[in-house]
């Protein structure tokens, strides 16, 4: 440890520095994120609980706070998920077939299972079965930050897999928010939505390097997408495919050698990953525990997305790499063992923040949105444990350099 030099201030300099180490560790974001889901847990079910309630359901303007964070706040979530999957898609780990290939049928078959899981327990209930979807999607930031807890043990290698595993899986998750979770289409707005995309498109071609027009016209593509019927969250990725991830010479550029697509996600990373997720996480994870019983955990809405994360992701994830790696079609991860993955697979069955948000969109009645959320909660709690534990003894433990 070095000594500070007397005219310093260590104390500050060193706060400094642990809020840095904080806002750079990938598992601090799901860190809070765990933290945030109890304070919600807490006041949902204290003297507070209808403060609480009361207040996200006040009104600003022509919505509600819950719906500004849900609508408006996760648009921003949703357009640094895009601009992740563009990313890893043309210049990243998933930017050729053969490092696809392994992640990509690990993602469906744990997106499938989860599906299918949930669907044989609520089969026969027309009012439940529209929630198929809720156990197919996985928290990246949760997933990660628990994987980080066992810091060097963990092959980097397999970190790289789970992070490519859940944005394929969170692509598959925007896919059929937009094709299954939408009513009422308004054609005039989806014309005008249309006409925006054409727009930023032309931006991209004529190699438009500043953001600000980007920006300016998402933010109209949002107002157009909510009018239309399609969740106004997609309008974040649409505007994502948009942002260019290639600085066009001879164009006037806000940082020199940095293209537009990596200044925006860089922006975005702090404010979403440490405010607009633990507000999402805030809003929608609190659910109040009165009269609640065994047996509303053993009822076939919440039996089946706590199933479907928790058995769903294990044989989903799991057996597709088995498939992959037995058939010869790709290889584990480097330096990783069977075990390892085990644990990862058990580890994509934390759902948080894209299940709650599914659970949202498939069902009104708040009562039913309970009961998914209990299912959640109560899955990704014993996915995340489970994993931590399996990756913990398949580990070895390695000795961090001095």
């Amino acid at each position: 440890m070095s000594s500070h030099h007397p005219a310093t201030h260590p104390s500050k300099g060193r706060i400094n520095s642990t809020l840095r180490r904080f806002l750079d560790n990938e598992a601090s974001s799901g860190i809070l994120l765990m933290a945030v889901a109890l304070l919600a847990l807490i006041a949902a079910n204290s003297p507070f609980s209808d403060v609480y309630f009361s207040a996200l359901h006040s009104y600003l303007g022509p919505l509600s706070l819950q719906h500004w964070i849900n609508d408006a706040l996760m648009a921003m979530f949703f357009l640094m998920v895009g601009l992740e999957i563009k990313r890893e898609l043309l210049d990243g780990q998933l930017s050729s077939w053969t490092r696809r290939l392994l992640p990509g049928a690990a993602a469906a078959g744990g997106m499938l299972v989860p599906a299918l899981i949930y669907i044989a327990f609520n089969h026969s209930d027309p009012r439940t079965v529209s929630g198929w979807a809720v156990p197919s999607a996985t928290d990246i930031a949760f997933a990660l930050g628990v994987m980080s807890l066992l810091g060097p043990r963990v092959p980097a290698s397999l970190k790289v897999f789970l992070a490519a595993l859940a944005i394929i899986d969170d692509l598959g998750a925007v896919a059929i928010i937009a094709l299954f979770y939408t009513s009422g289409l308004s054609i005039p707005d989806l014309a005008g939505a249309g006409a925006v995309m054409a727009v930023l498109f032309v931006l991209n071609k004529r190699g438009i390097n500043a953001l600000a027009p980007y920006l300016v016209l998402g933010a109209l593509l949002w107002l157009l997408v909510y009018r239309s019927g399609i969740h106004a969250t997609i309008a974040g990725v649409l505007l994502a495919l948009t942002i260019p991830i290639k600085l066009t010479p001879g164009m006037p550029e806000a940082s020199p050698g940095v293209s537009p697509l990596h200044r925006l996600e860089h922006a975005l990373h702090v404010p979403v990953a440490f405010v607009i997720v633990p507000i999402f996480g805030l809003a929608n994870a609190g659910v109040s525990f009165a009269g609640v019983t065994p047996a509303i955990l053993v009822e076939p809405l919440s039996l089946g997305v706590a199933a479907g994360l928790v058995a769903g992701k294990l044989i989903g994830v799991f057996g597709a790499v088995a498939i992959m790696v037995r058939t010869g079609m790709a290889n584990l991860p480097a330096a990783a063992n069977w075990g390892q993955v085990f644990g990862v697979a058990l580890l994509c069955g934390v759902g948080f923040t894209m299940s709650l948000f599914i659970g949202l969109l498939a069902f009104e009645d708040s009562s039913l949105q309970d009961r998914v959320k209990f299912g959640i909660l109560a899955g990704s709690l014993v996915a995340g444990i489970s994993g931590y534990l399996v990756l913990r003894v398949t580990s070895a433990r390695k000795s961090c350099p001095a």
